[in-house]
């Protein structure tokens, strides 16, 4: 796990900028080495943490063995020795025993099709001296970030973007486009940022810069292709197969690894698979306040496997003081609370290891969020005429239990869900933003629908979820909260073959009545504890909702009162928010939280 920087001035003049400056930004991401390379028009620059080959022959910026191609890497590579093997035999001489190496001789044998063979999580850039190109990609479900901009003078790419803060000509704004759909995602959908004029290239794309122009191409795609001849006990069987697998895979390190564990089966299964191959450290973090922890829970599953077990009790002054940093750290607002508890449970175990294993993933794979319920829920009014539907809806009293259901059954899902996190309606918005005139999330999330037309509604959900909250919001997170105190996170649920294995599972097979994940769930309930096999999904919730009626209550407040947030907001809907959620009239916490947020990082980025 490490970052890098790459610069391309187009008109082959240089420019007065230091790039090792550039990287130093996000220099949390590789503590342990700092080099670069200067190829007159074109620079890359790279900060290392040490996970395979620890010696001086693993540093990056790397070269083949002519010195023709020059590339920096950011990720793991888990079938490398496999490569490895088969590039030895074609002739080609190894100058480490680094993943990363893999890369530069697969590139050299087959050109950008390499891509298509590494397993793993990746974001790199080559420099080709030949073709006088970079040529790069991101991995298939973008577990690791790589964003660009383009300047009159200069292209650019980065691990993280604020290194374009340093860069000559470039002044950070607000994309006031993406807004309104941070707004009602908690995040920006890919590949806007919130920044103006930066971007992310998209996963499963490889790009290539040349002749002063980017060229994107998609390589792989998620398809769900369930099959009817799949048996449950196939389904099962195979899910311990390929989880088994990932998990070994996900195990290569010359460094101390371990894994986060919570009370859920995701982060239980993932311990229990790495207990098989020996003992494990686990890390746990929770809240004081009652109901707001599952550190009970991840202390039984510790207890039970026989883990080395940490945990550590997050008070809401620490939360509070560690915020605007670990906004810095995102790079744009991502306004998940559960980012927070994300960021100590990695400080902690930075203390013990240098890898973790986490459950990342395995909810939109297996089919696992609570929503993914509803298709099956609104089955007893599908066969009913729409007419039909939205008449009862437009009679029945807003008082009667049954008039959300309704409103529910009537709406066709293409109008109804745009992900995990719906924070803001448009009736809100429209009140709330300063700017009346927006695009609906609709833009985000119809061409994706359109992509989907052919799975079953459970299958579109995932889908969906898949290309906006898993990138936008669960893959940050695990991304930047980790390696803000320099841990790699790894996540065996989104190893590509675990993914396609999952995507032949019928639904059936995942959602049955109140449970979901049902084939994950009974694959291992053999090895897990009893009690975690069918325990509901909660992560690392935070008390947000109950601090900010308290204690960060005037805090909140006298953020959200900053005149500078006149220019996005309503002043006044954003006093009615707080007051209403203080005085209980309200749960407004999402709302005041994703404000929270953008406050934070305007503050951080924007005319500093």
């Amino acid at each position: 796990m490490c970052g890098f920087v790459g610069i391309w001035h187009k008109s082959g003049k240089r420019l007065p900028l230091d790039i090792n400056e550039l990287s130093a930004t996000f220099s949390h991401r590789g503590p342990d080495d700092a080099a670069a390379a200067d190829f007159g028009h074109a620079l890359l620059g790279f900060r290392r943490l040490t996970i395979i080959d620890l010696s001086e022959r693993g540093r990056q910026p790397m070269e083949n063995e002519d010195g023709s191609i020059t590339m920096v890497f950011n990720g793991e590579i888990y079938n490398y020795q496999a490569l490895r093997a088969e590039l030895l035999q074609n002739g080609h001489v190894f100058k480490s025993d680094t993943d990363s190496e893999t890369i530069l001789h697969l590139y050299e044998e087959e050109g950008e099709e390499c891509v298509k063979r590494l397993r793993g999580m990746f974001a790199f850039c080559l420099y080709d001296k030949k073709k006088n190109l970079f040529f790069g990609a991101r991995d298939r479900f973008g577990i690791k970030p790589l964003f660009y901009t383009e300047t009159t003078e200069l292209f650019a790419l980065a691990s993280e973007a604020k290194a374009f803060t340093r860069l000559p000509g470039f002044t950070a704004r607000v994309n006031t486009r993406a807004l309104p759909h941070y707004l009602t995602f908690q995040y920006v959908p890919e590949p806007e940022t919130m920044f103006a004029d930066v971007y992310k290239i998209p996963p499963a794309h490889t790009f290539v810069w040349s002749e002063n122009k980017l060229t994107l191409k998609r390589y792989w795609r998620a398809e769900f292709k369930p099959r009817a001849d799949l048996s449950w006990e196939d389904a099962l069987e195979g899910t311990r197969q390929v989880m088994r697998q990932s998990v070994k895979l996900h195990t290569q390190a010359d460094v101390p690894w371990g894994a986060f564990l919570s009370g859920g089966i995701d982060s239980t299964v993932i311990v229990a698979l790495l207990r098989e191959l020996g003992p494990v450290s686990t890390f746990s973090v929770g809240y004081e306040d009652e109901g707001y922890s599952e550190l009970a829970e991840a202390a039984e599953s510790a207890g039970f496997l026989e883990t080395d077990h940490h945990q550590y009790l997050i008070p809401p002054g620490e939360f509070w003081e560690h915020l605007p940093r670990l906004v810095w750290h995102f790079d744009e607002p991502v306004a998940d609370p559960a980012a927070i508890a994300l960021y100590f449970v990695a400080r902690m175990a930075k203390q013990k290891i240098t890898v973790t294993l986490s459950g990342e993933g395995a909810d939109e794979v297996f089919g696992g969020y609570g929503i993914y319920r509803e298709p099956m829920s609104l089955q007893p009014l599908s066969r009913l005429p729409k007419p039909l539907l939205q008449a009862a809806h437009r009679l029945m009293p807003s008082f009667l239990p049954g008039k959300n259901y309704l409103r529910r059954a009537k709406t066709p899902l293409e109008e109804r869900y745009f992900g995990n996190a719906l924070i803001f309606s448009e009736a809100e918005k429209a009140k709330l933003l300063k700017n009346k005139r927006f695009l609906p999330p609709t833009a985000v999330t119809a061409p994706l629908f359109r992509e989907a037309a052919a799975y079953d509604d459970v299958q579109k959900m995932q889908y969906i979820d898949i290309h906006t909250w898993m990138t936008g919001d669960i893959l940050v997170k695990a991304d930047k909260m980790t390696m803000a105190n320099s841990l790699e996170l790894r996540v065996p649920y989104l190893d590509h073959h675990v993914f396609e294995f999952t995507a032949t599972i019928p639904t059936k097979y995942k959602i049955k009545g109140q449970l979901t994940k049902i084939a994950l769930r009974q694959a291992f309930a053999g090895v897990v504890p009893p009690s975690a096999v069918n325990r509901p999904k909660r992560g690392f919730p935070v008390p947000t909702r109950v601090w900010l009626r308290g204690k960060l209550g005037k805090e909140v407040a006298d953020l959200l009162s900053d005149s500078a947030l006149d220019e996005f907001f309503e002043r006044g809907q954003v006093q009615k928010l707080i007051a209403d959620h203080r005085q209980n009239r309200a749960d407004n916490s999402r709302k005041i939280w994703t404000l929270v947020i953008f406050a934070l990082w305007r503050q951080q980025f924007i005319n500093r």
